[in-house]
């Protein structure tokens, strides 16, 4: 994320008003920009064929589709988000770029690999009745988005923020006018057209990346060597990414919240709307997320590390360090009350907002508690960055695996409890997993200068 960090500082370093709204601005953009774009992309495809020759239950079984090939690409994927990043940020600084592109074809191929070992048995056993074209779509949808997550994280370190954002626009557009061009063939055809505009995109990144990091060596496996990987960022991907969608898949399969929708995809038509809506509403948190964490907290950061390299004085690295405790501290308080006054007005006015789109008020009591929660997801992903930066690996690990233990029973515990505490276990699990990650980090500022002194060796 430094990369993000050197663009805000540019643009921060007018000092004005518009500076402040351009780095916003900016920062929503590449926080939460192909994250809008690819949902509304989807949603727009399952809205728009309401007027085509595509009958609803198809549309539902499109959207049910991708929402399964979205999340278990995600968690699949969260194997290499981590570890490969960091891998890039180490031969990045011994200056080896030459490296850098024929392992991305390695990690493009060893996700590929494990994309069809688990997705053909999938494909062949879990969806029964559905034609041999839609399990065909259904496995090259699965592997073209295994891939493209993991080059959309590493072309974000390339600093080609608009680059992404307009690419995925292209991308979704492309998706959307090949849907619809091919609704006439149902669903088959919309999954086609949704898997034109991920391959165009997975395409575009590669040629950009290819230009930026020329080889000539086409395919390398070093980042697997045991000497130059942290197999505790492999575990921070996995189970994060598994933690999110673990109440999801709770809803989806159990029996009381759930339905059939094609082959053995279920979905919870109680819980999956609210949470959706929810997650629009850390837009502004995850801007804040960006400017404070990847400008004021990195440049505190860099000032203590480098005081302590260049082994200057001890009340000059004990003031370093007291500065980027404070900033740190200011930092995930800014993004609390930024989105805690998102909050505020989210409540006000979600009867009005549920209307106008068309939604029950009956799901308020649920979209209440879950904009609870994914803020706390919100904060949980702060404390996490912040424990990046100081390389606490194994103490995110640990919340990882709070977060995803912690919400698969809560989950189950409240939908035991009944539909009015439907929401409240992704919420408790958050919250847990935010209340102790703070306790942690706490500590490890408390003890930054003794790990930083004592500890080299190990």
């Amino acid at each position: 994320m430094a990369g993000i960090g050197f663009e805000l500082r540019r643009i921060l370093k007018r000092d004005n008003l518009s500076s402040l709204i351009g780095a916003y601005g900016l920062a929503s953009i590449i926080s939460s920009g192909p994250w809008v774009l690819s949902v509304l992309g989807v949603m727009l495809i399952g809205i728009v064929s309401l007027t085509l020759a595509v009958r609803d239950l198809e549309i539902v079984q499109f959207l049910v589709s991708v929402t399964y090939l979205m999340a278990i690409s995600l968690t699949l994927s969260g194997l290499f988000q981590h570890v490969f990043t960091r891998w890039v940020a180490d031969r990045l600084y011994e200056k080896r770029n030459d490296l850098i592109l024929p392992n991305l074809m390695g990690v493009l191929w060893l996700s590929t690999l494990l994309a069809l070992a688990g997705g053909l048995p999938a494909v062949l056993f879990l969806l029964p009745g559905t034609s041999t074209m839609y399990k065909l779509l259904m496995l090259a949808n699965f592997v073209v988005l295994c891939n493209l997550w993991p080059v959309t994280i590493f072309l974000s370190g390339m600093k080609s923020y608009f680059l992404i954002v307009g690419l995925f626009a292209v991308g979704y557009t492309t998706a959307i006018i090949a849907s619809l061009l091919l609704s006439g063939f149902g669903l088959e055809g919309l999954l086609g057209g949704l898997l034109l505009g991920h391959a165009l995109l997975l395409f575009s990144f590669l040629f950009t990346i290819v230009r930026q990091y020329p080889s000539d060596s086409p395919v390398k496996f070093n980042f697997t060597r045991r000497a130059q990987i942290f197999p505790a960022l492999i575990a921070t991907g996995l189970l994060f990414n598994a933690a999110v969608w673990a109440d999801k898949f709770i809803f989806w399969f159990h029996p009381d919240t759930s339905q059939h929708v094609i082959g053995t995809l279920r979905a919870s038509a109680i819980y999956d709307l609210s949470i959706f809506l929810a997650y629009l509403a850390i837009i502004p948190g995850m801007a804040v997320f960006l400017v404070r964490m990847e400008t004021d907290f990195s440049e505190a950061y860099d000032r203590f590390y480098t005081a302590v390299r260049e082994g200057d004085t001890l009340a000059r690295i004990s003031g370093f360090r007291d500065e980027m405790v404070r900033v740190a501290r200011s930092g995930i308080y800014e993004i609390f009350k930024v989105q805690s006054f998102t909050l505020i007005i989210l409540f006000i006015w979600a009867d009005d907002l549920l209307s106008a789109i068309g939604i029950s008020t009956l799901y308020l009591p649920m979209f209440y508690i879950d904009l609870v929660a994914v803020t706390m997801q919100l904060i949980l992903l702060a404390i996490q960055n912040v424990l990046f930066y100081l390389d606490s690996r194994q103490i995110n690990v640990t919340l990882c695996a709070l977060f995803f233990a912690s919400n698969i029973v809560f989950t189950i515990t409240t939908i035991e409890l009944g539909a009015s505490f439907y929401g409240y276990g992704y919420a408790g699990a958050t919250f847990l997993s935010s209340v102790i990650g703070l306790a942690m980090l706490s500590r490890k500022f408390d003890r930054l200068e003794y790990e930083t002194f004592m500890l080299q060796g190990r």
